[in-house]
């Protein structure tokens, strides 16, 4: 992972606005490690992915209930 953005306790949409702001800063192919608790962040990072390009490597629930959303920069 070249960054980890924890997102944990926020509802859509700012995780995915948070996440936007980091990849801005990371250059192509560098990933992100997001660790959500919003219940639709699998899905909402799906489609994020799907309209800007990026690639989401893995998206997995945690015992916890956090989800662990890894995005590379397109």
């Amino acid at each position: 992972m070249d960054q980890t953005l924890d997102v944990t306790g926020l509802k859509c949409p700012l995780p995915i606005l948070k996440a936007k702001k980091a990849l801005a800063l990371m250059n192509a192919g560098q990933v992100l490690q997001v660790l959500a608790t919003d219940a639709a962040a699998p899905d909402d990072f799906a489609a994020f992915c799907r309209q800007t390009g990026h690639v989401l490597l893995a998206a997995d629930a945690l015992e916890s209930g956090v989800f662990v959303l890894v995005v590379q920069h397109k």
